[in-house]
């Protein structure tokens, strides 16, 4: 793949002397912000430095019908939503009623994610009512504009889950024809999935999965720490979530852990999050005794099984 110039950051962007986004280890301004840089190099942590990080993973990866205004930095006129899916799976539209929206479960187009979307988002802020971005161009043409550089960076997202697609349609009228097929389809192919929501927790969404219901809880930490924090409290029986729960692995989705529990699926999300609550604190101890105790024989048996029941998405 032929190499380009990526853009050089400037206030609000990636500092040059800090880590390289793309997780290669090296400095920014010698990996991906010097002329010349690797564009080829897969950004393995593509939303690091947001405080929107996790919830962007699980809207992109976890949940099938969700919206959530975008928190763009600069005032430009028009807002954009951001979407778990749009119709046909288009990256950007603006419908005739000027409400943008941008795709997250999209086919990414290029080694980074954050630039796929960075580049989506800035279409939409720009196009006419009724436009259609089928999919985002990654040509090495024009600036390197990623979601970092949109968005302000502190900001969460305020994320509303749908139980089905009905938001695809504006207005009060049933759609007809190849549109209500399409929605059919879509609402159709929906695992039940609703925000779990308490102190201590973010993140987190519970799923009907059919013959189970499952927890998934996007964390923020390396990967290696709360790997081992996870096994501290496998190695003291304190890695369920109480009741009729059971750890059943973790996802590794865009340079973070998602662990995900097995869960009793006549007892509804909200019954859930008040054990969450209970093991926020826990793993929180867990994680903070790492940098003063080492982890023992049986934690060590216990983190080679759960590296064991781990399944890569990105």
């Amino acid at each position: 793949m032929t190499k380009t110039k990526s853009r050089r950051p400037t206030d609000g962007q990636t500092n040059p002397r800090q880590a390289c986004p793309c997780g290669s280890g090296k400095r920014y301004k010698a990996c991906h912000g010097a002329p010349g840089g690797a564009q080829d190099v897969v950004v393995r942590r593509p939303f690091a430095g947001l405080a929107a990080e996790c919830q962007l993973i699980a809207l992109r990866e976890f949940v099938p019908s969700a919206t959530a205004p975008l928190p763009l930095a600069q005032p430009v006129g028009r807002d954009v939503t951001l979407a778990t899916v749009l119709p046909t799976a288009a990256a950007a539209i603006v419908r005739p009623d000027n409400m943008a929206l941008v795709g997250l479960q999209v086919l990414s187009s290029s080694a980074d994610l954050s630039r796929d979307l960075g580049r989506a988002v800035s279409w939409a802020l720009a196009a006419e009512p009724g436009s259609v971005l089928p999919t985002v161009s990654t040509t090495s043409d024009g600036e390197q504009i990623r979601l970092q550089d949109l968005l302000t960076p502190e900001a969460p997202l305020d994320i509303t889950v749908h139980p089905d697609f009905a938001w695809w349609i504006p207005g009060e009228e049933p759609p007809s024809g190849e549109a209500a097929a399409s929605l059919q389809q879509a609402n159709a192919a929906i695992m039940p999935t609703e925000a779990v929501t308490g102190t201590g927790i973010e993140a987190a969404y519970w799923v009907d999965a059919g013959d189970k219901a499952h927890l998934r809880w996007v964390r923020p930490e390396p990967e290696e720490q709360l790997l081992a924090a996870l096994a501290r409290l496998a190695a003291r029986n304190e890695l369920d979530l109480g009741g009729d729960s059971r750890f059943a692995g973790s996802f590794r989705a865009h340079g973070v852990l998602v662990p995900v529990w097995d869960l009793d699926r006549e007892q509804h999300a909200r019954e859930w999050a008040a054990p969450a609550e209970a093991f926020a604190p826990r793993l929180a101890d867990a994680l903070d005794s790492l940098d003063a105790t080492p982890l023992t024989d049986p934690e060590r048996r216990a983190l080679r099984g759960l590296r064991g029941r781990q399944i890569t998405i990105r």
